[in-house]
């Protein structure tokens, strides 16, 4: 299914066929975008997370494509959300992210956009893993109250500028961030929004998470 939402930007419903499985997605695409937004959410949460899809409109009104997906299946999820198993087994999350890159290099209305990942808590983990393991295709990464640590052990094989965001009351977080961007050796930066908490449920904290990753991709996937 097909709409219209701003900017002339088209949306529609997508299915990703990873293996034996088949993850559902929100793609939406500006007229004239030169670069796509893949998102890879935390635990407990999926392509209808509010927090990204407010982010995913700023973006596109940037001009930005996005591709909100869900890294698990219904059946998956259900599971989970007794064993919390699969959101924290980060090479198992990093694989769907790389799979998706690879459909979003071989769909004909995406493969000529430069891609960009956003990575909320557990998925920024993924995402970082996922850009480790595919350097020629991923421009730039987001990451929003993430845990980059659980990708520890490949961040200095990221080649992608990294943009770490952090709520200035999540320290635990601050902490792991720092430690995940000392390991880093591709270009990054450390934002620490005053005043957030992890979600950044705070008024007007959102947006500037949203502004911080616009000015990102921007920056690294259409410059």
């Amino acid at each position: 299914m097909e709409t219209h939402t701003d900017r002339n930007t088209k949306s529609q419903d997508v299915e990703i066929r990873i293996a034996a499985v088949t993850l559902h997605g929100t793609l939406a695409i500006p007229d004239q975008a030169r670069a796509i937004v893949l998102f890879a959410h935390g635990a407990g949460s999926s392509r209808f997370s509010p927090r990204n899809q407010y982010v995913a409109r700023i973006l596109q009104q940037a001009g930005l494509a996005t591709l909100l997906m869900d890294l698990m299946t219904e059946r998956e999820e259900r599971s989970d959300a007794i064993t919390r198993i699969l959101a924290f087994d980060i090479p198992f999350l990093a694989e769907r992210v790389e799979a998706a890159t690879d459909w979003l290099l071989s769909n004909e209305a995406t493969r000529d956009l430069r891609i960009g990942y956003f990575g909320a808590s557990t998925g920024a983990g993924a995402a970082l893993m996922a850009a480790a393991h595919k350097p020629d295709a991923v421009g730039a990464v987001v990451s929003r109250g993430g845990r980059p640590d659980l990708a520890a052990e490949v961040l200095p094989q990221v080649r992608a500028p990294t943009l770490l965001i952090v709520g200035g009351w999540d320290t635990p977080v601050i902490e792991m961030n720092r430690r995940a961007a000392a390991l880093l050796q591709a270009e990054n930066k450390l934002v620490i929004v005053p005043g957030a908490t992890h979600l950044f449920e705070e008024p007007g904290k959102l947006d500037e998470v949203a502004d911080h990753a616009s000015a990102w991709f921007t920056q690294y996937l259409t410059a």
